[in-house]
């Protein structure tokens, strides 16, 4: 995907190439910061206050500052989406680290940290997708295995591989061989009347859409529960979906080679419910803000 020709930078919208980043910002460098990806809306952000809380529990991991006023950002934001014309999209938030390590720069006018967003068009994740298994990829018991830091280019190689195999995923396993998560996203699987997720234990990242079927839905005769899952487990579901801001409820049809079942009833009637919360989290936001704290810098 290609990014919009303007972002948000630390307090002012302006055009991409006129960014004064530094190479002495070391969290450009050593990936040292945390990041999350919004979806917009009809010019509003779905689950705002999820992706904020988030991104506060993994900076106070990871020592990064954070901006102090989230409401004003929200404003911002939403002020980013409307100077590049898209009042539905991607957006992608990023705070990095200024100083530390021994590669650090002088910091730039002072900031220990830089507050940068770019918006994308939303990628068409298609019907369903095939996904390859990746071993050893998650190292469950790790301090910063459940936090979603800049430092992700793993994730970028292993996806990449599986696509360059004709797949459009890779399911990443832990340590002891159970199912952790995809590259970016979380994986669910249908058992009757149960829909089941790994628990963050075995080494996946609390995903928003995630939190929200967990947390929020209540659909007649479903029950959404965490649970520990093999390959195995989920070769012998009724249906496998995987979840992210961007792809809802997305259904997997292979896994390395195997057709999986494909009953359909649970995910849709969960997928219904889910954007039903959208549409309300949605009007909520729409109307919760008003004015706009940007510059735009032409």
């Amino acid at each position: 995907m290609a990014i919009h020709s303007h972002i948000f930078h630390n307090g002012a919208i302006t055009q991409v190439s006129e960014s004064p980043l530094t190479a002495g910002q070391v969290g450009l460098l050593s990936g040292w910061g945390v990041f999350s990806t919004l979806r917009v809306r009809d010019g509003a952000l779905f689950a705002w206050e999820r992706h904020w809380a988030r991104m506060l529990r993994d900076a106070r991991l990871l020592n990064v500052t954070m901006p102090a006023d989230p409401d004003g950002l929200e404003r911002s934001l939403m002020e980013l989406a409307r100077v590049n014309g898209r009042t539905n999209c991607t957006l992608r938030l990023v705070v990095v680290r200024n100083g530390g390590g021994m590669w650090a720069g002088p910091l730039p006018d002072g900031r220990v940290s830089d507050v940068i967003a770019l918006t994308a068009d939303s990628k068409d994740w298609g019907d369903s997708v095939r996904l390859k298994v990746q071993p050893n990829a998650r190292f469950a018991a790790g301090e910063f295995t459940g936090a979603k830091i800049l430092s992700w280019g793993a994730n970028l190689v292993w996806a990449e591989r599986a696509q360059s195999e004709g797949f459009d995923e890779a399911i990443l396993l832990n340590e002891h061989g159970r199912v952790a998560e995809c590259t970016s996203a979380n994986i669910f699987a249908v058992y009757g009347g149960e829909m089941l997720t790994p628990p963050v234990a075995d080494g996946c990242l609390p995903g928003i859409t995630r939190e929200v079927l967990l947390q929020e839905l209540r659909v007649p005769g479903v029950r959404i529960l965490e649970r520990g899952l093999t390959i195995a487990d989920l070769e012998a579901a009724d249906e496998v979906c995987i979840t992210s801001t961007t792809r809802d409820l997305l259904p997997v049809r292979e896994i390395a080679g195997k057709t999986l079942g494909n009953r359909t009833e649970v995910r849709e009637s969960v997928t219904a419910a889910f954007r039903e919360f959208m549409c309300r989290d949605i009007e909520r936001r729409r109307g919760a803000l008003d004015g706009v704290t940007a510059r735009v810098v032409n």
